[in-house]
């Protein structure tokens, strides 16, 4: 096991303290996320947007990888974030920085993910996931977005047919490769 700490960059949200506090004891889970858009910038733009007024948050996950393997923490794990419903409050979302079905996610024609994960970003990931294990030992699953957000609405193109809404991460995240370094299980909802 790697036991090297991963340079992790903070780079906070503006509303993170608006964020409900959790004990790191109620973190089991982590779901590994691909961000659907053409560059970190894109997504930083995403997750600064306010979602709910109540309380002056948005949707983010904790930490986001590049495609070079930079690693930056959007949001502490002792705060919840809001990246897939259902499970934020027991998980940590870390987004994969990849164009996934961007610029039509909905779109029938847009389905198929094309943009493979970078050996860098994937060793990145690994060493982040060896880390929040080291850190948080109550972390024993690990998921797919589009496992655990299976729910399906209309095309953008055709109203009549349904797509999945969350395809994340995709077909070509290597999950062999991570699945084999790390000692985290796959959560079969």
């Amino acid at each position: 096991m790697n036991n090297t700490q991963p340079h992790i960059y903070e780079n906070h949200l503006p509303y993170v303290q608006g964020l409900v506090h959790r004990r790191l004891e109620s973190i089991d889970l982590v779901v590994i996320h691909c961000t659907e858009l053409p560059d970190l910038a894109t997504a930083r733009e995403f997750g600064k947007r306010v979602h709910y007024p109540v309380s002056g948050t948005g949707n983010s996950g904790h930490y986001y990888i590049e495609r070079t393997g930079r690693i930056e923490q959007w949001v502490p794990p002792h705060k919840v974030a809001h990246h897939v419903r259902g499970y934020n409050e027991r998980s940590i979302g870390i987004e994969l920085d990849n164009k996934g079905r961007y610029p039509d996610w909905l779109d029938t024609r847009r389905q198929i993910m094309t943009e493979a994960y970078p050996s860098a970003q994937i060793r990145s990931l690994v060493a982040l996931l060896l880390h929040l294990s080291a850190e948080l030992p109550s972390l024993a699953w690990i998921a797919g977005h589009d496992s655990l957000d299976t729910s399906r609405v209309a095309a953008s193109d055709n109203p009549v047919v349904l797509v999945y809404r969350k395809r994340d991460p995709g077909p070509l995240f290597p999950w062999p490769d991570v699945m084999h370094t790390i000692k985290l299980e796959r959560l079969k909802p």
